[in-house]
């Protein structure tokens, strides 16, 4: 049985610009609002937080803040996946050294590999750091997935706690939780699959839409963990338009643009991501105020 490294709802964390360089002010203003408002992990430097236009002093530099601005306040789990091993156990050390709690690994992308390859890939990383790891499931742009098979053999390393689901595949969710249980702990990667994925015994979310609406999918997670069902699953189904309105474009182009009209002036993304199309952005306008965000 693998230790949980948090429940709930954690924020993959956006990394807010201002003239092109990560403005870290900014950045602890909103870690300290996320731990205000019952965020219960933070995920920095991951999709949402552009790690890929991250030089690696920017990232490991993120990751050290973070670390200190959290102050063990929630755990703080570090992006350092790469499609290059040896440079996903050098982000993976140094994040580790940097006091991160735990480690978000990303299936290698582009290059892609074998399942035997994604085997020995993690296993490589996991045998040389001291933290737990948590996979990150995303074929949609890691154009490459995990089977049953190879779910059961990263389940043996005891380094290896659980995976960030966000293939859509429930039948694979249900597969590993029906064969490894507590041995392969399961979050959510995607918003709107949030509470099916928490039906199927899943622990919670690693979530975008919490860097607007965080004491909302904290509530949504803890409703559902408490057996409060009804509850959850309303709150759940009232914030679909809005979760469904974060995908309008890539991520993390609309919840940048979302924290935006909210005044919290976390910059633009970096290229080649670019603005919302004006038509999406007057959508997300719509919805947001629809849920009743004060845009």
């Amino acid at each position: 049985m693998k230790t949980p490294v948090f429940t709930g709802s954690a924020v993959a964390i956006v990394t807010p610009f201002r003239d092109g360089k990560v403005d870290f002010n900014k950045l602890g203003k909103l870690v300290d609002t996320q731990i205000e408002q019952g965020t219960q992990a933070i995920v920095v430097c991951g999709t949402t937080g552009e790690a890929s236009t991250l030089n690696d002093g920017e990232h490991l530099g993120t990751v050290g803040y973070v670390v200190k601005r959290a102050a063990g306040r929630v755990p703080v789990i570090a992006g350092t996946g790469s499609n290059d091993t040896e440079h996903a156990l050098y982000l993976s050390q140094e994040a580790c050294h940097l006091g991160a709690d735990a480690l978000l690994v990303v299936t290698p992308y582009y290059n892609k590999t074998t399942q035997h390859g994604l085997v020995k890939h993690y296993y490589y990383i996991a045998d040389r750091v001291d933290k737990p790891i948590i996979l990150y499931h995303i074929p949609a742009r890691c154009v490459m997935g995990y089977t049953l098979d190879t779910y059961k053999e990263l389940a043996k390393h005891e380094r290896i706690v659980g995976v960030k689901e966000a293939s859509g595949d429930f039948k694979m969710i249900a597969q590993i939780r029906a064969h490894l249980g507590d041995d392969m702990l399961v979050w959510s990667g995607n918003d709107n699959e949030t509470l099916p994925i928490m039906a199927l015994g899943g622990l919670g979310v690693i979530s975008v839409a919490t860097n607007i609406i965080p004491a909302e999918m904290q509530a949504i997670c803890k409703l559902w963990l408490d057996g409060k069902v009804k509850e959850s699953e309303e709150r759940f189904l009232k914030a679909i338009p809005l979760l469904d309105a974060l995908g309008y474009e890539v991520n993390p182009i609309p919840v940048k643009a979302a924290m935006n009209l909210l005044g919290m002036d976390v910059g633009v993304c970096r290229m080649p991501l670019c603005d919302m199309l004006p038509k999406n952005l007057e959508m997300l306008k719509t919805v947001m105020k629809d849920y009743g965000l004060a845009v």
